[in-house]
């Protein structure tokens, strides 16, 4: 389970939408000085807003602004980089395949690119399908792990005091 903290930025139904502040390769770098994409992720401070079910958490013992730790088992990452990446592409390449090879003239070319094309599309709305399908899995979406306290909250003091 690899784990990332976060602040809750939204509520739904059983879900929480935690911003994170996105890391690159830069923080372990040796080139990290000498380097410009370091000086210009520091100076984005890119974030990513990440839609995490909540687990054994109920959404309303969670406060909006709060710290909170989410999980998210490796192999979904595997899985879905291997998904969103590869069937769009080999869908590009069977489409491309099927109407390319049918014709030996000049519209070879055109009927090849339209292939591709549809294929492409195909493979994206195949993923799409795949993630609606999905959408409410704990063992397939990020969930959350930990309710960071939050000290600011006079009830938090409280307990913690």
């Amino acid at each position: 389970m690899i784990f990332e903290t976060g602040t809750v930025v939204s509520k739904e139904q059983g879900s929480l939408w935690v911003e994170t502040i996105q890391r690159t390769a830069c923080d372990v770098c040796i080139a990290e000085k000498g380097c410009g994409q370091s000086l210009l992720s520091k100076l984005t401070g890119k974030t990513n807003r990440i839609r995490v079910l909540s687990g054994n958490h109920a959404v309303e013992s969670v406060v909006l602004g709060q710290s909170v730790t989410i999980g998210i088992p490796e192999h979904v990452i595997v899985k879905g980089s291997l998904l969103v990446y590869m069937v769009p592409i080999l869908m590009a390449v069977v489409g491309a395949w099927l109407l390319g090879s049918e014709i030996k003239t000049v519209e070879q070319d055109l009927l090849s690119i339209s292939g591709a094309t549809v294929g492409l599309l195909l493979g994206g709305l195949l993923v799409k399908l795949r993630s609606k399908k999905t959408n409410g899995d704990p063992n397939l979406n990020p969930v959350l792990s930990d309710i960071s306290v939050n000290c600011s909250d006079p009830i938090s003091v409280l307990i913690v005091n």
